[in-house]
Order: structure tokens, then C-alpha cells, then sequence
């Protein structure tokens, strides 16, 4: 590594090794959360091909920086302090308190579409869905995210028009209940009518590639913008998706999607990313990217985890349908939230409420043990 030149294109992968509950040396904090790293897996990326790697533990790091070439101790040190920063709070437009990142949250989904993977068109119904909101809602949802259009395996897009009648009065509704919102779709139009309705935040599968006038349409809201990776388009995504690094494919695609929305106007203290777990991935491409979660924050952004009852819990249990994969989403979100994922997207709110206020209790028990016997 030391040895490595820098190269036009080169950039630093830094996958914290093993993070754990920490309090102090020598540990440096993710994302300023609870959970830190003593070791880093450092990466060198030529465009997103690993070209050098090597694993160094914080107590070298100053040593292991030193002889690093000038080029690459810039990019270094800038990926090292994105990683361990704190995210700060996000404004929400139309409300007073921002969007807060020094807790997990936790993001209700509520489809309003007639073919959902998931939910079968039970909330299509606009009084259905606006009654499955609140329901969400009550059992602690801090998000709610309405979309109209199912993005699973196989699906059409559906005409831009029939999206904004099936979640406009859906929003409007929702936006008398004081939530914030977030609006799930890729479409320009559809984004302009949710935020006219009470829509706080976009959420866009293809972050923002989709609609031509997307990326100007959120530039020009004060709307925090979610920037999820996918591979191809619901309709082909699935169709045997090939990467040669997975993690490092999806770093470097949502790394050059922040800049091109600050190239655009669009801060990145507005911007989220999604790694996309199932949206061009195999079994083995989402669990490589589950368990490289923590690399991620070296892109300096909150990030947001959906993998409420994915086909690859099935995959990896007894390929039960979708409503029965509650234990295998709560083990795959947890897992998220100890790589310092900051917000879990989730069908099964209650729940998952009540899983991520015990891993809270425990993490907030640990620290202050630690805490305790540091100062003994």
C-alpha cells in the first residue's frame, strides 16, 4: 500500500474490522455513533477495482499515514474523517426539529400499490392506507414512506398520473398526523405533487438517474434526498447481476452520484444513501454488502438499510413467503444498526421498534460499564 502510487482515478475502501460497543482508546468512533473499530481494512480503488489492500490497526494509523504519498494522504484522511464523524442533524422543510441521527430510526412503509411483494395490495385503498399509517405511526414509526409504484422483481412502471392519484390523498391525509413523510418514487412529476401534498423527503430507487429532470426537481426543493443503488430496473435487475467487487462497485457508484447532486445544487447536508439490498443483487452480492455495511460511511452521509422481508431471508431459511420473514428482517436490521446504520426501512414497525429500544438499552448499558471501569 505504502508503495502504491496514486493513480487519476484512485480512492480509499475503509471497512471498519469488527465493530463493537466502545468508550474511548483505541477505538475511533463510525459515523460518531456508540459502536467504534480498533482496526481498518484499508482499501486503494482505481476506479472501483481494488488495486492494494492492508489492515492496520488505529494505534498505527499515524505511523501507516505518514508514508503515504501526498495525493493519497489527502483522500485518506478525508475518508478516515468521514467515516468517524457525527452526522448532523437534517433539516426538514415545514418543520421545526430537524432530522435528528444521534439515535437509530426507524422508517414505516406504507405501499399503495395493488402488486406489492410484501402486502398483496392490502393498503392500496386510500382509506386502508391512510389507516395503516397511523397505525404505524402509533407503534413508533419515525418515518413514514408512501410509495406508488412496486419497485419488486419483475414489476412494470406504472403511468405517472395513476402514481400521484393512488399517493397524493394518501400524503395529504398523512400530513395532517404531523409525520414526517418521504415519498418513494423515481419519477420527476410524481416527486413535485408528493412535496406539494406534505411529502418531507425523496426516496428514489434509482437515486436520482431515472427522470431526466429528476435531479433538478429535488435541487431545486429544500427536500433531504435519499440516494439508493440498484443495478438495472425492476424489470431486469434480477437477471443473473454480475459485479467483480460488489462493496467497492456500490461505494464508488453513490460516491460519484453525491458529487453530481452538489454539482447540481443539491447539498450534501440534505443527501441519505441506500446501499439497495435485492435491487440487482444475488444472495451472495447482499450479504457481502450487509457485513461491508460500516465501509460505507467513508461516503460522509446518514444511511438508510431496508431489508424488511427480502427474498434473501427466504434464501437463507426455508424460503417462506414474505409475511413470515419477520425473524430474519430483524436479525438482518440489527446487524445493520451495529455497523452504525442509522435508519432501518421496515414493514413490521412494532417490532422492530421494540428490537432496536433493547439493542439502545444494551449499547447504552455497556458504554456506561466501560465507562465505569476506565475510571476505576
Amino acid at each position: 500500500m505504502k508503495d502504491a502510487s496514486a493513480c487519476q482515478d484512485s480512492e480509499f475502501l475503509l471497512k471498519p474490522v469488527a465493530p463493537a460497543l466502545v468508550a474511548g482508546a483505541p477505538f475511533l468512533p463510525l459515523a460518531g455513533g456508540p459502536y467504534g473499530f480498533s482496526r481498518l481494512l484499508v482499501t486503494l480503488l482505481d476506479g472501483d477495482a481494488p488495486v492494494a489492500m492492508e489492515q492496520v490497526s488505529v494505534g498505527q494509523l499515524a505511523e501507516w499515514r505518514a508514508d503515504l504519498d501526498p495525493a493519497l494522504l489527502e483522500k485518506f484522511d478525508s475518508r478516515l474523517t468521514a467515516l468517524t464523524a457525527p452526522r448532523p442533524p437534517m433539516t426538514i422543510p415545514g418543520r421545526a426539529m430537524p432530522l435528528g441521527f444521534g439515535r437509530p430510526m426507524v422508517m414505516g412503509i406504507v405501499n399503495v400499490t395493488p402488486d406489492s411483494f410484501s402486502d398483496g395490495g392490502r393498503f392500496s385503498d386510500v382509506d386502508a392506507a391512510l389507516a395503516h399509517g397511523q397505525a404505524l405511526i402509533d407503534a413508533g414509526a419515525d418515518i413514514l414512506d408512501i410509495g406508488g409504484e412496486s419497485t419488486r422483481p419483475g414489476a412494470k412502471p406504472v403511468w405517472e398520473e395513476e402514481e400521484r392519484q393512488r399517493i397524493v390523498p394518501v400524503i395529504e391525509g398523512l400530513a395532517k398526523s404531523g409525520a414526517v413523510l418521504s415519498v418513494d418514487t423515481r419519477k420527476a412529476s410524481v416527486m413535485e405533487a408528493a412535496l406539494e401534498a406534505g411529502a418531507h423527503i425523496i426516496n428514489d430507487i434509482s437515486a436520482l438517474t431515472y427522470d431526466d429532470r429528476a435531479l433538478a426537481v429535488a435541487a431545486a426543493s429544500d427536500a433531504p434526498v435519499i440516494l439508493m443503488h440498484a443495478k438495472g430496473t425492476p424489470q431486469t435487475m434480477q437477471d443473473a447481476p454480475v459485479y467483480d467487487h460488489v462493496l467497492a462497485e456500490i461505494y464508488i457508484w453513490l460516491l460519484h452520484r453525491i458529487a453530481a447532486c452538489e454539482a447540481a445544487g443539491l447539498g450534501r447536508e440534505r443527501l441519505m444513501v441506500d446501499p439497495g439490498i435485492g435491487f440487482g443483487k444475488t444472495v451472495r452480492h447482499n450479504l457481502d454488502v450487509i457485513n461491508g455495511l460500516g465501509a460505507l460511511h467513508s461516503l460522509g452521509v446518514p444511511q438508510l438499510l431496508g431489508v424488511s422481508r427480502k427474498r434473501f431471508i427466504g434464501a437463507l431459511s426455508a424460503e417462506e413467503p414474505a409475511g413470515d420473514r419477520l425473524g430474519g428482517s430483524l436479525a438482518a436490521g440489527l446487524a445493520g444498526l451495529g455497523l452504525g446504520v442509522q435508519i432501518l426501512r421496515v414493514h413490521d414497525v412494532r417490532e422492530t421498534v421494540q428490537a432496536v429500544r433493547v439493542l439502545q438499552g444494551l449499547a447504552a448499558s455497556a458504554v456506561m460499564e466501560q465507562g465505569i471501569d476506565a475510571g476505576r
